[in-house]
This record gives structure tokens, sequence and C-alpha cells, in this order.
């Protein structure tokens, strides 16, 4: 898998990305683990597949999950969530507020960083939480 997901950019360049890129990639990770957990723990059919997913991967459950490990995070770690809280999205939530908007957005930019940053036993330690 890292073959085919090649990340070339150090640590201080992935600091340099912008939130939101770091949210985009974030949600796309994040949405990839749901997924594949799903298939290797249950037999549900595609419509069923997707309909789980969306119960972890929508702003409010991504919200409560940042809220629940906001504690055992470290303080860099808090650093990309509150970037990724406070950045400017001009983008209006259509099932949601924007209180769990921003903190779900705040999750994918966490998520993204530690993705790129290859730290995956602690990217591994968030999401299985």
């Amino acid at each position: 898998m890292e073959e085919f997901l090649k990340i070339d950019k150090t640590k201080e360049e992935v600091e340099l990305i912008p939130p939101l890129t770091l949210a985009y990639i974030g949600d796309a990770v994040h949405e990839l683990y749901v997924r594949n957990k799903l298939v290797s723990e249950t037999k549900l059919k595609p419509h069923k597949l997707h309909i789980e997913a969306i119960k972890y991967v929508k702003a409010k459950s991504q919200a409560e999950k940042l809220n629940q490990i906001y504690e055992i995070l470290t303080d860099e770690e808090k650093d990309i969530v509150r970037r990724g809280r406070n950045t400017q999205n001009h983008h209006l939530p259509k099932n949601s507020n924007i209180q769990e908007y921003m903190y779900s957005t705040a999750f994918e930019a966490l998520i993204g960083y530690l993705f790129l940053t290859k730290q995956n036993t602690r990217l591994k330690e968030i999401l299985e939480y």
C-alpha cells in the first residue's frame, strides 16, 4: 500500500499545507478506513455498507470523535486541530450545524496531517479509538 500511496513531502512541507487541504485528504483517508473496516467486519451489501458508513463519516460523528480523543492529543496535534477548526470555509453544511462542520473539518485536518507526515501508528491509534 505504501508504494501505491506514495507520500513525498517532508514534515516541514506538510506543515505549510492549508488546513482545508489537509481536511480534503483526511476526509478520503477516514472514508477509506471506515469502508475497509465495514467490508472486513460485515457481510453487508453495497447499499447497506453506504448507509452504515455515513454514520461514521458525517460531520456530527466526526465532531463527536474529535471531542472524545481531544484529551489524548499531543500539543502538535491540538495545533493542527485548532488550525482546521478556525480555517475560513465558505461552504455551508447541508446536514449539520456550523459548529459540527468546523469540528469535523478539524478532525479531518488532523487525519490528513497524520497521514501525510507518515505517522501511521498514531493515525491507526486515533482512527481505532
